[in-house]
């Protein structure tokens, strides 16, 4: 492998990699070419070997973007990748897509860990890593790599890897103030190397807040780190420890309509929630069609809709839209040489989760639920005589809101081991297994409100009190548990041929993945058209009573059990398990100096997540699999680099999810195939000393191959040749970075497409371009690595359309033949941050 040092001011722009940068294994099996851009200190520029489609960026290039920001939108220039974020500074999350890939179908790891979550894959970018604590961040905007510890990813890696700690002892402070009342403080102490086996560590804290840049709420973070680094003997072994904790309290925003977009896109929601004293007679906190009703015993008040109006659009009291979470791990990381040949690499793990949505409901004091076995359902009188009173008033005629949060309490341990054999110099095999368990354990404890409609735990019954049911269990809208076990074997052999012009690298990866399943509510079947029938309408959600199946078949207009039409699926408990064995081929050949051309074939699987599993929508559902081809070309010389690949990648059994007005839930098909290809590239130039410039390119092509099957048998949804959600089909950026002395200035620019918004593309997400700014002052002369930075996000404050929450159509579809009309949705979205300034200082000591 050559090395190459190219002194350019390229400021650690977005570059290939040469590096897997998984777990240590792979971290140990590759070497790393770091090329430093001289005195000017401006980043790193990583020069790629791999025969895969990879790029990077290094810290030196994350600390000029926003203070906090997370990971994934600070690698927003990268080819074929597109992160929308919720807000300026990263707090309330967002959505990444790489070359039409959802985040549930990446891989995000940290040092090799696998961070998505256990139950359907998500990824939750607020929860990340402090941007300081990153020595560098990389994206495989291909596939998985051979030791990827992962059954869900089908297109491709995130991985960022933990700094290590300094040689010397060190403290940096750093502060951040900006719009919308942004506050953030850092502190990182290094301690150098002490001890009799030059043991180092650093340790970490940092705390963030500020507003909702519209409606009322706040965001705050609380995040500690540590690690300790541990060197075995002279040569390159070592034991490294390393520890994180993440606490968010978030208010959510509210998504839009693209009508109300167009209306005015700073709807969003109520910043109070007047509820009605309890007391004599009734007190109703329903809001049928998000209008008011009367305040009994509060002088003609209205009671405000304080939950919000239709799924999807709610307008609700901000304090019940929250998203808390207390996320950590524990990791290590640990290289020994068994002979000069023959390494053995270890990364043991613990992750833990606890975390919701909010959300609220109102409930009858006579509610079924509520009563249990207790329930009586021979007349219309006997139903209502027994309840809770559930506000304390000495009644049970009441409509009582609730806190009402999904709760999702996760305890994942993990194991990743690489046995590395160097055969030759120019040969080595290596063989991996990964292990990864996921308790998943998904509750819905209700909780009472307080008089202002505040939960007085962000956790409902989970933490705070909850609220029990005659038979004296836990009223709850979700009752779970699941188990993912994942045992990974994989092998790869690495030859380099010819004076090292040709690489070769072939391997193969065999995930075996079994998902056990619990579901102790019942689940519903069909819609419930009946009025005053306390089971929820919609297929798919869960009901959660002790009551019998008799006394639920026994209530006129109940769905019933085990029947016909509109029915409840009973409680149960089930196995899945799901094997592949997936080949991993690359080769590369360097035909001339500073030229490339490699070409790469991966298969994929991505197994089911828990609520295709949990709901009854795809009885038979299967696995999806995925089949990826790259062919591309590299050029890189002192002053000029450029790259790009055509891809094409064949999906099957792609499970789609949109949401559906009718039924107020989310819709779950099988669409059978779907084809990606496109074209990713990028160029680096240094036209001139401490000036860099740098351009990416993005072309994706999606295309659906068959029509598919509705909501029910005689419903079919012409989505042949359409285009996947939320997919540009265009994406270009630049960045432009100049650097004299003790000042540094950068601009960058990205362009997204249209976005269609609904699986038959009959809505349309426009196009929009944001440019953003970084400048700053170094403090040299007064502190050795201190600084002052400017950072101006959204620079011209463009108002775009952010994620979106997809549909099937939004337009009605007429009945055709046999099939049946199809009504129209509405797909929402999240509404772009606007422009903000912010100002950071940075004191090293």
């Amino acid at each position: 492998m050559r090395h190459l040092r190219i002194g350019c001011a390229i400021a650690a722009l977005i570059a290939p990699v040469a590096i897997h940068a998984q777990s240590t294994g792979s971290q140990q099996l590759e070497e790393v070419i770091i090329v430093t851009a001289g005195k000017q200190k401006s980043g790193v520029f990583v020069a790629e070997t791999a025969a895969k489609s990879r790029s990077t960026i290094g810290q030196d290039f994350i600390e000029k973007k926003q203070a906090g920001q997370s990971i994934l939108q600070t690698l927003n220039l990268t080819p074929g990748y597109n992160f929308v974020n919720n807000d300026p500074y990263g707090n309330s999350g967002g959505n990444v897509r790489i070359r039409g890939f959802d985040g549930q179908r990446i891989s995000l790891t940290q040092d090799g860990i696998p961070l998505n979550d256990t139950g359907n894959y998500a990824i939750f970018s607020n929860q990340q890593l402090d941007p300081e604590l990153i020595e560098r961040a990389t994206v495989n905007t291909g596939t998985t790599d051979v030791d990827s510890p992962t059954a869900s990813a089908a297109g491709g890696v995130i991985n960022y890897v933990t700094r290590k700690p300094a040689e010397d002892f060190g403290l940096m402070m750093q502060g951040s103030y900006g719009s919308f009342d942004y506050k953030r403080v850092i502190g990182i102490l290094d301690t150098g190397k002490f001890g009799p086996w030059g043991t180092s560590a650093w340790l970490s804290a940092s705390y963030t807040d500020y507003d909702k840049f519209k409606g009322p709420g706040n965001l705050r973070k609380f995040q500690a780190n540590f690690r300790v680094f541990q060197p075995i003997g002279s040569g390159d072994d070592f034991i490294s420890v390393i520890g994180h904790f993440n606490r968010n309290r978030n208010n959510f925003y509210r998504n839009l309509r693209l009508s109300e977009f167009n209306l005015n896109p700073d709807i969003d929601r109520l910043s109070t929630c007047i509820r009605p004293i309890p007391g004599a007679g009734v007190q109703d906190e329903r809001n049928p069609s998000g209008t008011t009703v009367p305040v009994a015993g509060n002088s003609g008040a209205n009671n405000a809709a304080c939950g919000g109006t239709t799924i999807g659009v709610d307008s609700g009291y901000y304090n019940l839209f929250i998203n808390p979470s207390d996320t950590g791990n524990l990791r290590a990381q640990a290289r020994f040489s068994l002979t000069d040949t023959l390494r053995l690499t270890l990364d043991p793990s613990y992750q833990y989760t606890l975390a919701n949505g909010g959300g609220s409901e109102v409930v009858a004091e006579t509610d079924p639920r509520l009563q249990g076995f207790n329930f009586l359902p021979a007349t219309a009188q006997s139903r209502v005589s027994r309840g809770i009173d559930l506000n304390g008033d000495g009644d049970i005629v009441d409509f009582v809101r609730l806190y009402r949060p999904n709760n999702t309490n996760t305890n994942r341990f993990g194991l990743n081991a690489s046995l590395i054999w160097n055969v030759t110099d120019d040969q080595t095999l290596r063989v991996a297994y990964a292990f990864d368990r996921g308790r998943h354990r998904q509750t819905g404890e209700f909780s009472p409100l307080d008089q202002n409609g505040d939960p007085y735990n962000v956790f409902g019954g989970n933490k705070g009190p909850a609220v029990l049911t005659l038979d004296g269990k836990l009223l709850q809208n979700r009752d779970r548990l699941s188990i993912a076990i994942l045992n990974q074997f994989s092998a790869e052999y690495r030859g380099r041929f010819f004076d090292d012009k040709l690489d070769v690298a072939v391997g193969v990866r065999a995930p075996f993945f079994k998902r056990e399943l619990n579901q102790y509510c019942f689940t519903i079947a069909g819609s419930n058209t009946t009025p005053g029938v306390a089971v929820p309408s919609g297929s798919g959600f869960a009901y959660c009573t002790g009551q019998t199946e008799a006394q639920i078949a026994a209530t006129p207009g109940s769905p019933g059990v085990g029947t016909t039409g509109n029915q409840l699926r009973r409680p149960f408990q089930a196995e899945v398990k799901y094997d592949a064995v997936l080949p991993n081929v690359g080769i590369s050949f360097k035909p001339w100096d500073g030229h490339q051309v490699f070409a790469s074939y991966a298969e994929s699987l991505s197994a089911p997540r828990t609520d295709d599993l949990y709901d009854i929508q795809l009885p038979t559902v299967q696995p999806e699999r995925t089949k990826a081809i790259d062919l591309g070309y590299r050029y890189t010389s002192s002053v000029f680099q450029a790259s790009g690949s055509f891809y094409y990648n064949k999906f099957t059994n792609r499970i789609l999810r949109a949401f559906d007005q009718d039924q107020g839930i989310n819709i779950t098909r099988n669409v059978g195939a779907v084809d990606f290809y496109g074209f990713d590239g990028q160029i680096g130039v240094q036209p001139m000393r401490g000036l860099g410039l740098y351009g990416t390119f993005s072309w994706t092509e999606t295309e659906v191959k068959s029509d598919t099957q509705g909501a029910n048998a005689t419903t079919f949804i012409p989505t042949k040749g359409k285009k996947l959600v939320d997919t540009p089909r265009f994406q270009y950026g630049a960045r432009v970075d100049y650097t004299h002395d003790w000042f540094n200035v950068g601009v960058d620019f990205k362009h997204v497409g249209d976005r269609f918004a609904t699986d038959v593309n009959d809505e349309t997400a426009p196009a929009y371009n944001i440019v953003d700014v970084n400048a700053r002052l170094r403090l040299d002369r007064y502190l050795q690595g201190s600084w002052l930075q400017l950072n101006v996000n959204n620079l011209f404050d463009e108002t775009y359309l952010g994620n979106i929450n997809s549909v099937t159509n939004a337009v009605t579809i007429p009945a055709s033949g046999t099939s049946s009309a199809v009504n129209g949705g509405f797909a929402t979205y999240s509404v772009g941050a606007p422009r903000s300034v912010s100002v950071t200082l940075r004191v090293q000591l």
